[in-house]
């Protein structure tokens, strides 16, 4: 017989316009086909998270941006996030002690059905599997931008998608890869990942594939400019309720160039009907077998001291460093691929 006892929580609550707290929740036990999940890590994605945060989802975007296991509305108070991994507490026999990733917010223990939890393989340590979602965007990217043996490719934009799409894209043989960003100290990550890096105003043209990541209307004209004659750009940014200027009528129009939207909520066409959500979640876990990925990873914050960490986080002081992939510990950190005891 199923146990549906319930079992309490503690979970963080966006509950006004850059505001966090963290609350009891009542956790009822699995149902059929459901895991109960102790909560090991999870990661902020800082730049859907910010706008979140600061309650600048679109009223447009309600529906389409919910996670599949969020509570609330983005109206307040919401709990939001999708980068979650954990250990199977309650549920079938084959699934107990096993670690999953899961697209849920912070919360310290949950219940999710086993269609929406995906296994993480053996060699992937704790703190490094919470790129899933991050990874699956970028897969998703590179299956959209179908890259060409030898092809040119930019990468504006140095946050996380950005650099895992270079990660991906820098391991095509001949595929020659410059990652753009403002930020000088992303240079050795590019480097790190196989791809080459400029400053802005040193960005290479001529370039044949662009992916751009940088969510400022900059970056997209930066794009343009350095597109070769009809090359492919792909927009991964997501600009929230901003409305960005672009200048359509100069060499966009003269180089026949495409501007194509990539997003994750479904899986892009070139791959679509031969693999499904949970097929490309997968994948993405799988290719997160790779210790380079580690310098994405941090700062490392204990759950207790999100709520007061949450604003640093996601809005840093002008000239302290950006954090890449922030990781929330539920627990003692792991980085040996091992569940936690």
């Amino acid at each position: 017989m199923t146990d549906r006892r319930e079992t309490m929580a503690r979970a963080l609550l966006h509950v006004a316009a850059g505001r966090a707290e963290l609350r009891e929740a009542r956790v009822a036990g699995p149902g059929d086909g459901e895991l109960l999940i102790r909560m090991l890590v999870s990661a902020i994605s800082r730049g859907t998270e910010r706008l979140v945060h600061h309650g600048r989802v679109p009223a447009s975007q309600h529906e389409a941006m919910r996670c599949p296991l969020q509570e609330g509305s983005f109206s307040f108070p919401v709990k939001y996030g999708y980068a979650a991994v954990g250990l199977v507490e309650q549920g079938p026999a084959e699934w107990l002690g096993r670690r999953v990733f899961a697209l849920h917010p912070h919360q310290s223990r949950f219940v999710a059905p086993i269609g929406l939890c995906t296994l993480v393989p053996d060699a992937v340590p704790d703190a490094r599997a919470a790129l899933g979602a991050n990874m699956e965007t970028a897969l998703n990217v590179v299956w959209d931008g179908a890259p060409r043996l030898g092809e040119r490719v930019l990468v504006i934009g140095a946050g996380v998608v950005g650099l895992l799409c270079a990660f991906l894209l820098a391991q095509i043989p001949g595929v020659t890869v410059t990652v753009v960003d403002r930020d000088s100290a992303k240079a050795s990550l590019a480097h790190t990942f196989g791809a080459a890096f400029a400053l802005p105003q040193a960005a290479p043209h001529g370039q044949e594939l662009i992916v751009h990541a940088s969510a400022s209307e900059a970056g997209l004209r930066l794009a343009l400019d350095c597109a070769d004659f009809e090359a492919r750009i792909l927009e991964a940014s997501w600009f929230g309720d901003a409305e960005p200027a672009l200048p359509l009528g100069g060499v966009f129009h003269q180089k026949r160039l495409s501007l194509v939207s990539t997003q994750v909520g479904s899986v892009s066409p070139a791959m679509r009907g031969r693999r499904s959500h949970g097929a490309r979640m997968a994948l993405a876990l799988s290719l997160l077998d790779d210790k380079r990925l580690d310098a994405l990873l941090g700062p490392f914050i204990p759950f207790a001291d999100l709520p007061a960490a949450m604003p640093a986080l996601l809005d840093p002081p002008a000239g302290a460093p950006q954090p890449l992939c922030p990781i929330i510990l539920y627990g003692p950190p792991s980085m040996t691929g091992t569940p936690q005891a």
